[in-house]
């Protein structure tokens, strides 16, 4: 940071995001973190706070840091919005008629993203007040929305990173394509998440679309345990939804109870399908079997990684999830669905297995064969898988990617 010419391409960007922080998007902390150890001055703007209790410290520390657009209230956004008006009508013209298109195609309305275009003129006026060069968003759906309402009112370019399925499912309700071609540059976390990206941007757009991984703090990882004696202990982590799949691993275990039932799954997080889950579980026999956690901070998910032998991954939609990361860095073989880019990073064989999407037969053959693999093997895995992931996926080198590409936006 003492090079003149380092700190003449360092430059103040704003990451506008929906609700942050959350406790399952602490990759974005960990990207913003490590891209203000490179010296960048980020902003953080929130659309709403987080309806989730944030047990772990350093999230509660970053919505410290955070700036709420709507906490302005509706008065204050009609202020922003009038403001915008008076100062820059053609670009409030230009700005209205992109809510309205956006608005019609989407299936939640013109109004919310007329809502959308007051947001974005807060935005825009909050990043000229900052000397903001630059707008990142996170997601591909409102946050991006606003990002480029904000650029078409005149503030900065903007760019956003798109993790899926969400905008995968619903490219055309989310005008991904526009978001896209208008974008200075749009990134995908994994190479098949760009593929998806190129399927809704123009031709001439794909040379601005980029990989730029989710990351871990690889320092993080320089102690692991080895893999534990004793009976097989599972662990799957994510939002109890119906993407996550944990039902089909419900079904699996009940294949697997009579002919294993020393096992025991950790089920980490919560969600709308907590009661299903729960009377699934109970109406599989498998109460004693499966434990229910709730949402742990940081050091809690890494106790339940470190006490057992695998993480299950049983999804049906990803983007490419960061358990998976954070389990391969703790040295665990993951049991994961051949879906999106999972694939990319977890061997089948060698890093772990991979099985088909909604086949809860093929899951419990795949923990069957956990279970029957020698202690020695799995540490084997545990330590392949932990050399790639930490390879790949290390937060300072793709903060540095994504660090090259604002400051070539910037300019």
């Amino acid at each position: 940071m003492d090079d003149p010419y380092l700190r003449c391409l360092l430059v103040k960007i704003a990451y506008v995001l929906n609700t942050y922080p959350q406790p399952s998007h602490s990759f974005i902390r960990r990207e913003v973190q490590a891209l203000e150890r490179q010296g960048f001055d980020i902003t953080r703007l929130a659309m709403r706070r987080s309806d989730s209790t944030l047990v772990d410290a350093r999230d509660q520390a970053e919505a410290e840091k955070t700036g709420y657009v709507l906490d302005r209230g509706a008065l204050g956004l009609l202020g922003d919005a009038f403001k915008q008006t008076l100062g820059a009508p053609i670009k409030t013209a230009k700005g209205l008629a992109m809510a309205w298109r956006l608005g019609r195609a989407s299936q939640i309305g013109i109004l919310r993203h007329l809502i959308y275009l007051a947001e974005a003129a807060h935005v825009a006026q909050r990043c000229r007040a900052d000397g903001v060069a630059h707008v990142h968003a996170h997601f591909g759906t409102n946050a991006a929305a606003v990002a480029m309402l904000s650029h078409v009112l005149g503030g900065p370019s903007y760019s956003f990173t798109v993790h899926g399925p969400e905008e995968f499912d619903a490219p055309h309700s989310l005008s991904l394509g526009d978001k896209l071609d208008h974008a200075a540059f749009a990134v995908g976390v994994s190479s098949f998440g760009r593929s998806q990206l190129c399927r809704w941007a123009n031709f001439s757009t794909w040379d601005r679309l980029h990989v730029v991984h989710c990351g871990i703090e690889s320092a993080a990882y320089e102690a692991f345990a080895p893999v534990p004696d004793g009976p097989l202990r599972l662990v799957a982590i994510g939002r109890f939804v119906e993407q996550k799949g944990q039902m089909v691993l419900v079904r699996a275990l009940r294949r697997l109870k009579d002919t294993h039932p020393d096992m025991q799954l950790a089920l980490l997080g919560d969600g709308e399908m907590r009661n299903d889950l729960e009377q699934a579980v109970a109406q599989a026999g498998l109460v004693d079997m499966v434990r229910f956690t709730g949402w742990l901070d940081q050091d809690g998910v890494r106790a339940e990684i470190d006490a057992a032998h695998a993480l299950v991954m049983p999804s049906f939609a990803e983007g490419l999830p960061m358990v998976i990361m954070e389990a391969m860095a703790n040295a665990r073989p993951v049991i994961a669905t051949y879906i999106a880019g999972t694939p990319e990073l977890v061997l089948d064989g060698q890093t772990g297995w991979i099985v088909p999407a909604g086949d809860n037969q093929a899951l419990a053959n795949a923990i069957e064969m956990l279970a029957e693999t020698p202690t020695e093997d799995l540490n084997r895995m545990g330590e392949t898988a932990r050399a790639r992931v930490l390879q790949r996926h290390d937060i300072d080198d793709q903060a540095r990617k994504l660090g090259d590409l604002f400051r070539a936006a910037a300019r």
